[in-house]
């Protein structure tokens, strides 16, 4: 019998319907093997939605079961009977369930926990109306861990997270739990800990630290994460005890950095939170930090980010040598986000912008034609931060005129062409150049080489900066049908046509700085 059984659950493994067989499996629950009970129990799960009137003929096993001598098999009932999902059996598990939270046996104490979740999900009012809520807090304070953990798993996916889970006369035998159950079951009250609020909000915090701490060198890599976001909510509570516990938690999230990929990412998500909020001595792990050749994309993108916030005037220079050489990776988009990583380190530490500008000159010189054009964004907003400054690359940079072929970049070198248009010698043909084919581009640089056009014509008037603007307000005004772009030339036109220092005064006010960033 159990062979044939077997063959059953493989043929129902596989994807084939075996559903015709439901009142013969069923008639082979009643038996002493455990090994057949399970595998007949498991076909009853998988049927039972599709055949609820066949699964009633297994109810009366199910409660039979529930009340045997041995705690595996009243167990295995009570477990099967919260994974039937069928409405018309649930009637039929509250009494085996009542009976199961008040067992004798530990094992099977957990086990009816966590199928009051799952009886809750099916019907919440048949669990409020027979008390189980109440059952359930009562298993918060039971003597075994794991009973523990479980009820407060159950309790959480009931309510959510919240303090109504946890009772604070309660709390240090919950503590004492977390030492002795599982890993699970630890991750289940480190969970409930994270929200967990108070009256003695103070002491109780300092204690829920103290018994947590030691977990940061839990070899369970989501024990640790949950430890560290339990300890993240409650020091506020504890501000003399920050400084040291923040020094605690970075060795766990450096750790945490040899993982899996999900968990890498999972770590620097942490440190980026951290670093936001408070001010942590990261900076001695910052080559931690540097990406790996075989990283994926997302945890290369996030390790950028941190990067950006750990660099400082001590470390900025082996930061910056590390992203000069991400510049020149095969993935496109992580080698644009190296390159405006090293702007954002000349923003944050503007004591060594020289050397970011230095950096994005050589990738420049590569003549890479996406890194240039990154490098061509990166190098405007450089110009905006530090005016007067590097006004000596701006002849590199106008070399680089035909690698542009992304509205971006090309909006970002016309605009570097009207704020500096009296310093660079052939600015005119230059600005010339963007008319071919101006019908065509992207409306954003239409609108830039317009005010340029404009500045260009105020810097340095003459006859042939004069004929680029009136061609420029000419298409504008007649040819162009965007609203923006004509509007804008009317403006530029009255003011030209009422005085130059007006015209001056808004073309060339000055801009926000921009804010350090990678994305």
């Amino acid at each position: 019998m159990k062979t044939a059984i077997k063959r059953v659950i493989a043929a129902m493994t596989v994807g084939k319907d075996v559903c015709t067989l439901f009142a013969d499996v069923v008639n082979c629950m009643q038996t002493n093997d455990l090994e057949l009970k399970k595998l007949v129990y498991l076909y009853v799960i998988n049927y039972a939605r599709s055949n609820p009137d066949l699964a009633i003929l297994a109810v009366n096993t199910f409660v039979k079961d529930s009340q045997d001598s041995s705690p595996l098999i009243r167990a295995l009932a009570v477990r099967t009977m919260g994974c039937i999902r069928v409405p018309r059996i649930v009637e039929y598990l509250c009494d085996p369930l009542q009976l199961a939270l008040q067992d004798t046996d530990s094992y099977v104490r957990k086990t009816a926990a966590v199928c009051v979740a799952k009886l809750y999900s099916i019907n919440p009012d048949l669990v409020a109306e027979r008390g189980f809520l109440e059952d359930l807090r009562k298993l918060v304070r039971d003597e075994n861990p794991m009973v523990v953990a479980n009820s407060m798993a159950a309790l959480v996916e009931i309510h959510g997270h919240g303090s109504s889970v946890i009772d604070t006369r309660y709390l240090t035998e919950i503590l004492s739990a977390l030492d002795i159950c599982t890993e699970w079951g630890q991750i289940s009250i480190l969970e409930c800990l994270i929200n967990y609020d108070s009256p003695n909000a103070g002491s109780d915090a300092i204690q829920i630290i103290q018994n947590v701490a030691p977990k940061l060198q839990h070899a369970n890599h989501a024990v640790v994460l949950a430890c560290i976001r339990v300890i993240l909510s409650k020091v506020k509570y504890a501000e003399e005890m920050r400084d040291e516990l923040l020094t605690k938690i970075i060795p766990s999230l450096v750790t945490l950095l040899s993982a899996e990929a999900e968990i890498q990412y999972v770590a620097l998500s942490y440190v980026c939170s951290i670093l936001k909020q408070f001010n942590v001595p990261f900076t001695g792990s910052y080559k931690s930090f540097f990406c790996k050749y075989n990283d994926p994309s997302y945890v290369k993108y996030q390790k950028l980010e941190v990067l950006v916030m750990l660099v400082t005037e001590e470390n900025i220079s082996d930061i910056i040598l590390e992203l000069k050489e991400y510049s020149g990776e095969v993935d496109i988009e992580f080698a644009r986000k190296a390159i405006r990583a090293i702007g954002a380190c000349a923003l944050k530490v503007r004591s060594h912008a020289s050397q970011c500008v230095n950096a994005l000159l050589h990738v420049v010189e590569t003549k890479v034609n996406y890194a240039v054009q990154e490098a061509m964004i990166v190098m405007k907003d450089m110009f905006r931060c530090f005016p007067g400054e590097y006004e000596s690359i701006i002849g590199s940079l106008c070399l680089s005129l035909t690698s542009l072929d992304e509205p971006d970049a090309k909006q970002s070198l016309i605009w570097i062409l009207g704020e500096y248009a009296e310093r660079i010698d052939n600015v005119l043909d230059i600005v010339r150049s963007f008319f071919d084919g101006l019908v065509d581009e992207p409306v954003t640089v239409q609108l830039q080489l317009l005010t340029t056009a404009v500045k260009l014509f105020l810097k340095c008037p003459s006859d042939d900066s004069k004929m680029i603007v009136q061609n420029i307000l000419s298409f504008a005004t007649n040819e162009s049908e965007h609203p923006d772009l004509r509007d804008r030339a009317y403006v530029y036109w009255r003011l030209l046509s009422h005085s130059s220092g007006s015209a001056a005064q808004v073309v060339s006010s000055q801009v926000p700085i921009p804010r350090p960033t990678t994305s």
